[in-house]
């Protein structure tokens, strides 16, 4: 299972049910917000994993984050600690501010949903990335003693988990997440 389809099938679409409440959509507007946020997400968090430290910050802050939370509780996703804590992964993942502006401006050509809605739903769903990847640690963590002794290459491991389409390559999914930053 990927990323994006962990998050979307959280809670059985729970999850995804609590956000559309949140946010005022139904829930395959909900549903097509994660689907569009998610991707831009995940080029970021493999930009910086690719760099030298990346792999491990960002396995440090899935060991102290406490971010399983976003899935295995859904009354967090409306909390305003959840937007804060989100609004601090989005500056870690994106790095700016514009940067969010310009996925959320993405998001919504793609979906038909109002940027200032996406805006107000990219820190909780950045948020539930996090908790995804922390109910995932687990093998992260395993894969990371790998390569620690010589094994596998985790960013192999990390990059199959953020695969949207499955097909074995992130670099369609980054691709065609600049192509939508940059539309107009």
């Amino acid at each position: 299972m990927n990323l994006l389809e962990m998050i979307l099938n959280s809670q059985n679409g729970g999850a995804v049910r609590q956000l559309a409440q949140n946010f005022g959509l139904e829930q395959n507007q909900a549903a097509s917000a994660i689907s569009n946020l998610v991707p831009a997400l995940s080029s970021g968090l493999m930009r910086n994993v690719s760099q030298a430290g990346g792999l491990e910050s960002l396995l440090s802050a899935l060991g102290g984050g406490q971010h399983a939370r976003y899935l295995d509780d859904l009354s967090t996703l409306g909390r305003p600690e959840t937007v804060e804590d989100g609004n601090g992964i989005l500056g870690h993942i994106l790095g700016s501010k514009d940067v969010s502006r310009q996925v959320a401006r993405a998001a919504s050509r793609q979906s038909g949903i109002g940027e200032d809605v996406l805006k107000k739903m990219l820190p909780v769903v950045a948020g539930m990335v996090m908790g995804a990847l922390s109910k995932q640690s687990t093998s992260l963590g395993a894969a990371r003693q790998q390569r620690s002794a010589g094994g596998s290459d985790l960013l192999g491991t990390f990059a199959s988990f953020l695969d949207a389409n499955r097909d074995g390559s992130i670099a369609d999914d980054v691709l065609g997440i600049v192509g939508k930053l940059f539309q107009k």
